[in-house]
């Protein structure tokens, strides 16, 4: 469900002018003196960070294999059980309703529906704050570190005596670790991999699909048999290993004394290197809002996300109310994620062959169907449209995912792609974490989803209206851009033809006198 990253935190202060008073760009810097200004800064500032050198030094390329198809299969089990988890909620929602239920209360579906989307919200709302920590502390100790809260969370979900506590044990300590571990897993990709990056990340976030389509029916199984509590403590295996696989994000390392290692046995990594770590000058870059289009992009996805993640919650709960004699429910859900993998591979492919902004229509596409898609869940009668609808949902909602990279690239450009992304992914939260509980809140007033769908279905419809303006206004701020370009390209010609004029003037007059 979440968009890739394709390439490790830019430097951010590539961008900045030179400040005045400074050393001139052919001086050298003086032994022992304070920090570096400028672009040679955030250059050593990168290789310090990313590398695991010291300043500096020139990082290593891409090995592009070798001990990097480990840290591919590391990341992908990240991405299947981030995700897998979280897009098999459903189980775990109906789950809970029968472990915690209660004929009184006539807002259980609401109070569940909480859990599930704080969960997911809450991934998204830590992803500018995690890029920030994997600047200064690296892939590997930020993604350790968010496996094990996140199997502390997860473990501890499973000693509550009611839905509250899952707020916090679930809702956020769980998701909390599990995005200060999901970031890494995809920055660390561009470290081992250059040429074959667009293959690898697609392999890795094919992961999600993966699990989606394998988690509903392991979750069904073990909470028939062993309940809820036992379920939830059966996935801190997963957590435990994607633990063991934070430790495979090992940084390259490029400091002059490995480099006297390489010189003797070749390539090598530094399983264990000792850094200093040295914080970014600029944490959060918000000048990316300046980018018209950009704030536009920013403002239309998330609006079109306040009923995405309501078919993913309330689904399940759905199909056992509306077709209560089926048996193998969850195949609705696997339905979503086969599809949602076929879709992240075939417009990554088709969106490559479209220009530059115009890439957002694909979105526009995506929203359009998904938003007709949830209008059409409560008219199915028969599980066989079900589960067709569901089919084209995901096909639809994977081209959502596999272009938000690529397009954030065209409007902000490479050196803040990084935080245009995780500014998106934190916006996002919001309406994912509000549109579940909101459909809830109607299945409990109304006795049925039919409304909560119809309703579910209107902003992906709004949210992808307003995204038809990007390219217009891309193009409208380069047309401006071309024209002051432009100005100023004549001025200089102007300059230049009156300087040859003056210099023509002065000569023949100087002639005229000699002569």
């Amino acid at each position: 469900m979440l968009p890739s990253q394709e390439e490790p935190a830019a430097a951010r202060g590539t961008s900045e002018a030179q400040p005045p008073g400074s050393a001139p760009p052919g001086a050298a810097p003086l032994p022992g003196a304070g920090p570096l200004d400028g672009p040679e800064a955030a250059a050593a500032e990168k290789v310090e960070v990313e590398l695991g050198g010291s300043v500096g030094a020139e990082p290593l390329e891409p090995p592009e294999g070798g001990w990097g198809w480990l840290v591919m299969l590391a990341a992908l089990w990240c991405n299947g059980s981030v995700f897998g988890i979280q897009n098999a909620c459903g189980v775990l929602f109906v789950s809970m309703l029968k472990t915690f239920g209660s004929k009184d209360d006539d807002k259980m579906v609401f109070k569940t529906a909480w859990v599930s989307s704080l969960s997911m919200g809450m991934i998204f709302f830590c992803c500018p704050i995690v890029s920030v920590f994997t600047d200064i502390f690296g892939c590997r100790k930020t993604a350790v570190v968010g496996a094990a809260v996140g199997f502390v969370g997860l473990l501890s979900s499973s000693f509550v005596s009611s839905i509250e506590p899952l707020y916090l044990t679930y809702g956020i300590i769980f998701a909390c670790g599990c995005s200060f571990t999901y970031q890494p897993s995809l920055v660390i990709l561009g470290h081992y991999f250059k040429k074959r990056l667009g293959l690898v990340n697609g392999i890795v976030t094919a992961g999600s699909s993966i699990f989606t389509i394998l988690l509903p029916f392991l979750l069904r199984v073990l909470t028939d048999s062993v309940g809820l509590f036992h379920t939830l403590r059966v996935l801190c295996i997963f957590m435990f290993v994607l633990f063991l696989a934070g430790f495979t994000y090992r940084p390259l390392a490029s400091s002059a004394k490995d480099k006297d290692g390489t010189a003797k046995g070749g390539n090598r990594l530094s399983l264990f290197s000792r850094r200093k770590f040295s914080p970014p000058k600029h944490i959060f870059n918000f000048a990316i809002f300046k980018v018209t289009a950009y704030a536009v992009w920013a403002v239309g996805i998330p609006l079109a996300l306040f009923g995405y993640f309501v078919p993913y919650v309330h689904l399940m709960k759905h199909v056992n109310e509306r077709f209560q004699d089926e048996k193998n429910k969850e195949v609705v859900l696997m339905c979503i994620g086969i599809t949602s993998g076929v879709g992240r591979l075939l417009f990554g492919r088709i969106a490559d062959y479209v220009p530059g902004v115009k890439k957002i229509y694909l979105q526009v596409l995506s929203f359009l169907f998904i938003g007709l898609m949830s209008m059409m869940i409560p008219l199915c009668s028969v599980f066989g449209a079900l589960i067709a609808v569901c089919l084209i949902m995901g096909l639809f909602d994977g081209c959502f995912i596999s272009i938000m990279a690529p397009i954030a690239f065209e409007l902000v450009g490479a050196p803040d792609v990084s935080q245009a992304i995780g500014f998106l992914l934190g916006f996002m939260s919001i309406p994912m974490t509000v549109g579940p509980p909101i459909a809830g809140l109607l299945r409990d007033k109304l006795g049925s989803y039919d409304v909560a769908f119809y309703l579910a279905g209107i902003p992906p419809l709004i949210g992808g209206a307003v995204l038809c303006f990007i390219p217009w206004v891309h193009s409208k701020k380069q047309r401006e851009v071309t024209k002051t370009t432009g100005g100023e390209k004549m001025e200089k010609m102007l300059a230049n033809q009156n300087s040859l004029s003056s210099s023509s003037a002065i000569f023949k007059k100087e002639s005229d006198s000699v002569i």
